[in-house]
């Protein structure tokens, strides 16, 4: 009898340990590593550095080496949304023609303009504009506009200057002197909308395409919006 039990013991022992050491082998085999980049890539968003927010040189620098050229191939990305030739209809968003300068979510032929862009004020001059490009929905919030913003600097001023060609040739501002410390990268709207207006619609895509009003490459807002 004991014998029998000692057996029976046996057995359970090696049994548990088997069971032990497959487990710790499966773990050794299908152990995750935590990722280098957490998450998913969204395209349009620059990362910051180490500092925190990335740096953009001021809009007037931007400007100053801007390529109208490069400008009007990126509006190619709102042309589903904005016309911008002159007298051309409105869409989803407001033509664009003429935009740089005019009152933010004003005239454009009656276009239904969003609450919210209404309530940014001011017109659109490029620091607006700039602002307005790098992120709508920031720049004024609860807009509609779908379009997530354009990310890079140069591009935004590319785009703005082809913008202020079509029917507006504002003067383009001074760039700062030399040692001038760099702004802190774009996306900084709430400053922006205190200091005079938000770009909530300027070339930019108005809510749901490009805005109208944006006088840039991003989506505007949808009728009735």
């Amino acid at each position: 009898m004991d014998n029998r039990f000692n057996t029976i013991a046996g057995w359970a022992l090696a049994g548990g340990i088997a069971a032990l050491g497959l487990s710790i082998a499966g773990g050794m085999l299908f152990h995750g590593e935590r990722p280098e980049h957490m998450g998913y890539v969204i395209e349009g968003v620059e990362e910051a550095g180490d500092s925190g927010a990335a740096v953009v040189e001021p809009i007037a620098v931007r400007l100053a080496k801007a390529d109208a050229a490069k400008g009007e191939a990126s509006f190619k990305k709102c042309m589903a949304c904005h016309t911008i030739n002159q007298g051309g209809a409105n869409g989803i968003g407001p033509n664009l023609y003429g935009t740089m300068g005019e009152g933010i979510a004003q005239g454009k032929a009656g276009f239904a303009f969003s609450d919210a862009l209404k309530a940014v004020g001011g017109s659109w001059d490029f620091d607006k504009m700039d602002a307005w490009l790098s992120n709508p929905r920031k720049f004024a919030s609860g807009t509609k506009m779908t379009f997530a913003g354009i990310a890079d600097g140069q591009e935004r001023a590319n785009v703005i200057a082809y913008l202020n060609a079509q029917g507006s040739n504002l003067p383009l501002p001074a760039a700062p002197a030399a040692g001038a410390a760099p702004a802190p990268a774009e996306g900084n709207a709430t400053d922006d909308h205190a200091a005079g207006g938000n770009l909530s619609n300027a070339a930019a895509p108005a809510e749901g395409a490009p805005a109208k009003d944006s006088g840039a490459k991003a989506p505007a807002e949808k009728k009735g919006a």
